[in-house]
C-alpha cells in the first residue's frame, strides 16, 4: 500500500519527504503525516510552540531519568526497559513520534565531552543496554533513533574529523553494539554521525549505511542525519540516508539529479517509502489524550538512580549510616545544587528536582545535620568557606563531601582536557579529612575523574555520576542503607589519563584522528597489558558480600551454556552482577586478554543462593576476519572466566571448540610456519624435507627453523637454500589437493 501510494507522488513531493519541514518536524504530503522528532536519550526535550530552534533549558517539563553514564551502570536490563516504557509514555503524551536516542558510542577516551550520554567502553554491554531501552520506548508506539552511527567518539572537530580506524576494530568495537541493537530491537531509525570514517562522511558512506546496516544487518527502518550532518544531498541519498535534518532548502538538488540522470528515481522512491512507513509505525504517538503519572515516573527515576551509583570504597564499613544515629556534616554545593545531567542537546527540564541535602535532613533530622558549601563552582579558592567546612566536619561524627565537575567543564560540543577534580575541591577534601577521618565522598560527574591522588583522604567513595532528577534522594537512600548499592563500573577508572590506550592518539590533528590502539580499548588494553588501574571494569561494592559457589560450562557447536550459582554470604539483602569473560587460549589470532560476553544481575536475601544461566552464542568466540569478510572462530581452547569484575575472576572453566575457520590456501608467499601449521601443507612440505634429508641435505637446526618460520617459502628458493622455484610451484600445487 505504501509503495503504491508513494509511486503516485510527484518527483518534487518525493524529494520534499527526504528533508524536514522545520527544525524538528518532517515534511508532509497528502496522505503522509508530518512527524515530530525530539532530543532526549534520558528524557523528552520537546520545544514549546514558538520557541527558538535549540531552546536549551526551555523545553516542556519531563522526567529526567539518569543519563546513560548512570543508567548503564545499573547493568539491569529489565529496569532499563521499564525506563524506556516511561520515556515512551511521556513522548506519546506530547505527541512525539521519534525520541532521538539512545546513544551508544564507545567511550574510547575519558576526555570525550559527551561521555555522559554514552553507556560504556564495551560494545557488548552497550548493545544490550540500547536494545532494552529501544524495546521499552517502541512498545508504546514511539520511534527511536540509535545514534551516532558511527565512530563518533569525540566532540573535538566532530563535524569534519576523519576517524581513521581499521576494519576489524570497526567491526568488533565500534559497530558491534549497533549491530546487536539493530538485529534484536529493530529501532525505527538510525542516526548517522557528523564525522568521516576513513575519509568518507558517515552521511554519505554507502558501505556503512547500505552495505553494512541494511544488506548485512537487515535494518529496514529509516536513516536520519544528525542535525546538520549532510554535506551533499545527492551523495547522501544515494548512500542510503533517507532524511536530512534540519532542512537546508536543497530539495531541488535531488529533483535536478534525477532529471539529469545522476540519481536513479528508484533510490528517491525508496527513501520516500521509508518516510511513509515511519509515519505509519509511529501513528499511535500522534493521537491525543495520552497522559502519564509524573509522580510514578519520578519514583522510577529514583529507583534507577539508586541502581546507577557505584560504591568504590568503604573502609571500615563506614557506610551505611544509621538514620538518626550520628551527627553529619554535609559539605559541598552539589548537595543542594545538584548536577543531574550533562549540557547540550539532551538537557531536560525536570518535572521536579530532589537534592541530597533535603533528603539527608529528612532521614537524619535537622538537629543532627550541618551544611557548609565548601567551594564555589567557578573554582575560586575561598579560605572562609574552607574554614567553615572544616569546623563543621570537626564537630560531626561523619563528614559527607559532595564533589564533582562543574557543568561548564563537560558538555556536548567540546572535550575535556584532563580528568582531575578541581584543585580547590581536592584541597577542601584534604582539610576536611584532616579534621575528621570519617569522611565520605559523593561524586557528581559525567565522565570519569581521577581518584588515585586523593582516595586516601576518603574512607568511603560513592561514584554518583549524573543521576537525573531523583538523584538527590537516591544518594541519601544509599548513604543510609535504605537502598544497597548495586551499580557496577561500565568503564575503567585509570590511575592517570596517560594510562589510557588512546592517550597518544586523541583527539588527533589536521582533521584526522587515528585509532592507533586498535582493539585495545578500555579494559581490553588494561587487562592485556597488566596495567594497574584505580578501579577495574565491572567493579562495584555492596553492603553485603557475594560468593560464586559453583560453575559449569557445557560446550555446544561453537557456543556454550554457562551455569553459575551465586550466594549472598552477608547479612543484608542486595544485588550483584555476575560477569562472564571469554579468553582465547590458542593465541593464534591477535586478541585482547579477555572480553565480556555475558552478565546477569541477581538480587538475593542473606544466605540465599540463585542459579543463573548465561548463553554464549557463536559471536562470543568470534573475531572479524578481514580476509573472509565474516566472523570466524578459531579452533582450540577457550577459557570461560566468571567473576564480579574484569579483575575479580572467581572461577575458570576451559572448553574446546571446533571453530569455523576453513582451511586456507597456500602459495609461494605463505611462510614456512604457515605451511607447517596447515593440515595439507605440513604433510607436503614435511615429505619434501624428508626427501631432501635422505639425499644428504644438511639438517635444519632449531635456530634455523625459528629463523625460517617467518620466511615465505618462495624466498627459500630466492636465497638458494636447497629448493628451486620449480619445486616451490610443485609444492603449492600439491598443497592445493584435499587431504587424503
Amino acid at each position: 500500500m505504501t509503495e503504491n501510494y508513494v509511486n503516485g507522488l510527484s518527483l518534487e513531493e518525493k524529494a520534499s519527504l527526504t528533508s524536514g519541514s522545520d527544525f524538528w518536524h518532517s515534511q508532509s504530503v497528502p496522505g503522509i503525516e508530518s512527524i515530530l522528532l525530539t532530543d532526549g536519550p534520558h528524557g523528552v526535550r520537546k520545544q514549546p510552540e514558538g520557541g527558538d530552534a535549540l531552546g536549551l533549558g526551555h523545553s516542556i517539563p519531563a522526567t529526567c531519568f539518569p543519563p546513560a553514564v548512570g543508567l548503564g551502570s545499573s547493568w539491569n536490563l529489565d529496569l532499563i526497559r521499564r525506563v524506556g516504557e516511561a520515556l515512551g509514555d511521556e513522548a506519546k503524551a506530547e505527541q512525539v513520534s521519534v525520541l532521538l536516542g539512545p546513544g551508544i558510542n564507545i567511550k574510547r577516551s575519558p576526555l570525550c565531552g559527551r561521555n555522559f550520554e554514552y553507556v560504556s567502553e564495551d560494545p557488548f554491554l552497550s548493545g544490550r543496554v540500547a536494545a532494552a531501552l529501544i524495546t521499552g520506548i517502541q512498545s508504546r508506539g514511539v520511534g527511536t533513533s540509535l545514534k551516532h552511527f558511527a565512530a563518533n567518539n569525540q566532540e573535538h572537530d566532530r563535524m569534519r574529523v576523519s576517524a581513521d580506524v581499521d576494519e576489524r576494530t570497526l567491526r568488533e568495537i565500534y559497530l558491534a553494539g549497533f549491530e546487536y541493537a539493530v538485529k534484536t530491537a529493530a529501532p525505527t531509525t538510525v542516526m548517522c554521525s557528523y564525522n568521516k570514517i576513513n575519509g568518507v562522511y558517515s552521511s554519505q558512506n554507502h558501505w556503512l549505511l547500505t552495505e553494512v546496516l541494511r544488506e548485512q544487518w537487515g535494518f529496514d527502518g529509516l536513516v536520519v542525519s544528525d542535525w546538520g550532518a549532510v554535506n551533499d544531498r545527492v551523495a547522501a541519498l544515494a548512500a542510503g540516508l533517507d532524511l536530512e535534518m534540519p532542512p537546508t532548502g536543497t530539495d531541488t538538488q535531488i529533483v535536478d539529479a534525477v532529471r539529469g540522470g545522476d540519481l536513479d528515481e528508484s533510490v528517491l522512491t525508496t527513501a520516500a517509502e521509508r518516510l511513509s512507513t515511519l509515519a505509519q509505525r509511529t501513528a499511535a504517538a500522534r493521537t491525543e489524550g495520552h497522559t502519564y503519572d509524573a509522580e510514578r515516573h519520578h519514583e522510577l527515576a529514583r529507583t534507577a538512580a539508586a541502581e546507577s551509583a557505584v560504591l568504590l570504597a568503604n573502609d571500615g564499613e563506614l557506610l551505611p549510616l544509621t538514620p538518626g544515629g550520628q551527627t553529619v556534616a554535609v559539605i559541598g554545593e552539589f548537595a543542594c545544587s545538584p548536577r543531574y545531567q550533562g549540557a547540550g542537546s539532551s538537557q531536560v527540564v525536570p518535572t521536579k528536582l530532589d537534592n541530597a541535602l533535603d533528603a539527608i535532613l529528612d532521614l537524619e533530622g535537622a538537629d543532627r545535620v550541618t551544611f557548609a558549601p565548601g567551594f564555589t563552582f567557578d573554582g575560586t579558592p575561598d579560605d572562609d568557606m574552607v574554614t567553615e567546612a572544616v569546623d563543621a566536619a570537626r564537630r560531626a561524627d561523619v563528614a559527607v563531601l559532595f564533589l564533582g565537575l562543574p557543568s561548564a567543564t563537560e558538555s556536548e560540543g567540546f572535550d575535556r582536557t584532563d580528568i582531575e577534580l578541581p584543585a580547590d575541591q581536592i584541597a577542601l577534601l584534604e582539610a576536611v579529612h584532616g579534621a575528621n577521618p570519617n569522611t565520605v565522598v559523593v561524586l557528581a560527574n559525567g565522565g570519569v575523574v581521577s581518584i588515585a591522588s586523593w582516595k586516601d583522604h576518603a574512607a568511603a567513595i560513592l561514584e554518583g555520576w549524573l543521576l537525573g532528577q531523583a538523584g538527590g534522594s537516591a544518594i541519601a537512600d544509599l548513604l543510609f542503607g535504605i537502598t544497597n548499592p548495586s551499580g557496577r563500573l561500565t568503564e575503567t577508572i585509570p590511575l592517570r589519563l596517560q594510562d589510557n590506550p588512546s592517550y597518544l592518539h586523541f583527539p588527533g590533528s589536521q582533521q584526522h584522528v587515528r585509532y592507533g590502539e586498535g582493539l585495545y580499548v578500555g579494559y581490553r588494553y588494561y587487562d592485556s597489558a597488566l596495567r594497574e588501574v584505580a578501579y577495574p571494569f565491572g567493579f562495584g561494592l555492596s553492603y553485603t558480600t557475594f560468593d560464586i559457589t559453583d560453575t559449569s560450562v557445557e560446550a555446544g557447536e561453537n557456543s556454550a551454556e554457562v551455569t553459575v550459582t551465586v550466594r549472598n554470604s552477608g547479612d543484608r539483602s542486595g544485588s550483584t552482577v555476575v560477569q562472564v569473560y571469554v579468553h582465547d587460549a590458542s593465541e593464534s589470532i591477535d586478541r585482547p586478554e579477555q572480553e565480556l560476553k555475558g552478565f546477569a544481575k541477581v538480587h538475593l536475601n542473606p544466605d540465599e543462593s540463585a542459579t543463573v544461566n548465561i548463553t554464549l552464542d557463536t559471536r562470543a568466540f568470534a573475531y572479524w576476519s578481514v580476509a573472509a569478510q565474516d566472523w570466524a572462530i578459531e579452533p582450540g581452547d577457550y577459557e570461560i572466566r566468571v567473576g564480579f569484575s574484569s579483575r575479580d575472576i572467581a572461577r575458570t572453566d576451559t572448553i574446546t571448540l571446533a571453530g569455523n575457520v576453513g582451511v586456507g590456501t597456500l602459495d609461494a608467499m605463505s611462510t614456512i610456519g604457515e605451511w607447517l601449521a596447515h593440515p595439507v601443507g605440513s604433510a607436503v612440505l614435511g615429505a619434501a624435507m624428508s626427501a631432501a634429508a635422505g639425499e644428504g641435505a644438511q639438517s635444519v637446526s632449531p635456530e634455523m627453523m625459528a629463523l625460517a618460520g617467518s620466511m615465505p617459502l618462495g624466498k627459500v628458493a630466492t636465497f638458494g637454500l636447497g629448493i628451486t622455484e620449480e619445486q616451490v610451484e610443485q609444492l603449492v600445487a600439491a598443497a592445493a589437493q584435499p587431504a587424503s
